[in-house]
């Protein structure tokens, strides 16, 4: 969370009390991630203190925020854990702040973990199924916005900082993504609104008798319809891969695999093509980073993610091609 504008305790003071949400308390810039401005904002309202973030969106628009917002309501009106966005007087859940749209929405309570173990990932898997399910009545059509056609559109522009076998590597699975995508497999697979950008630092978990609980999945500014494969496909990349060397853990991924299927059980046609789609999200956030690393927008605070690890994940993929049933241990 990057921050590209400034924003004053005046500014925040004056939009904080449009919200109603209370008097200002504190006011700290966010330096994690890359794509949006955040600040941690603290009120008091009544005697009592009260937390929020407050964001000014740096590439998407007024037209495309709604989604992400209406998104974010609806899933919590289903019982998901997510962040409540709030409307100023005329109802509106798009704000704008220094001439940029914003948005304030609560700040779940606990803190990332950034060190995982089996338990964190099945409280992530069944929270994962329990989220796609709760999308499929969800009115607003968006597409996945850094999906295939955002790849085949960026590679060509990261190309020139690669040495010749990246660019091998990178055309040769963006080839092989187009074909996957082009079959009828693909064509099959269930869809529905996703986060499509949950990795562990977009988790909460906080802790109840002495064990780790989930609070709540947040920054959907990534979201859209795509396949539900390709969320999972995201998740077991991350939650589910050693952040030293990409090696890919096994317990991790059947206890994710296991309580993301009790849930909702997959297709055939998702078990068949979750190796394809391991890979493709591999590539997706390689090419992403590399375009972030090499070619960044100027902010006060950015902390680049590290393009190699997404490249040696994407490498360890295209080895092992495990089947579903080797990821999930049912073999």
């Amino acid at each position: 969370m990057a921050v590209y504008t400034e924003v004053s305790e005046a500014q925040a003071r004056a939009l904080l009390s449009e919200l109603r949400l209370g008097t200002l308390t504190s006011l700290k810039a966010c330096s994690d991630g890359i794509e949006n401005t955040n600040y941690f904002v603290s009120t008091e309202l009544e005697g009592q203190p009260h937390y929020y973030v407050l964001t000014l969106f740096e590439r998407l628009t007024h037209a495309q925020l709604p989604f992400y917002l209406r998104l974010m309501h609806h899933l919590a009106q289903h019982g998901i854990p997510v962040p409540k966005p709030h409307a100023n007087a005329t109802g509106d859940l798009v704000l704008q702040l220094q001439g940029k749209p914003a948005a304030v929405v609560d700040r779940l309570p606990g803190r990332s973990e950034l060190h995982p173990g089996p338990t964190h990932c099945a409280q992530v898997g069944a929270m994962l199924a329990r989220m796609h399910l709760a999308g499929r009545d969800f009115d607003l059509q968006q597409p996945h916005l850094r999906r295939l056609a955002w790849w085949n559109e960026t590679a060509p522009v990261v190309l020139p900082y690669l040495g010749d076998a990246q660019k091998a590597l990178l055309q040769n699975e963006l080839t092989y993504q187009n074909q996957v995508a082009a079959s009828s497999d693909y064509a099959d697979l269930p869809r529905g609104p996703i986060h499509a950008d949950l990795f562990r630092d977009n988790v909460m978990f906080d802790t109840a008798n002495g064990q780790p609980v989930l609070s709540g999945f947040f920054d959907f500014y990534f979201a859209g319809v795509d396949t539900w494969l390709f969320d999972l496909a995201v998740c077991l990349n991350d939650w589910c891969i050693d952040p030293d060397d990409a090696a890919h853990l096994s317990a991790h991924a059947q206890a994710f695999l296991r309580a993301y299927s009790a849930v909702r059980p997959l297709h055939d046609a998702e078990r068949a093509l979750l190796p394809a789609l391991l890979r493709g999200a591999a590539l997706r956030f390689w090419i992403s980073r590399l375009w972030d690393f090499y070619l960044p927008r100027p902010a006060r605070v950015l902390q680049p993610r590290d393009p190699t690890h997404c490249e040696r994940i994407l490498r360890e993929r295209r080895l092992r091609q495990c089947r579903f049933n080797d990821l999930a241990g049912l073999s």
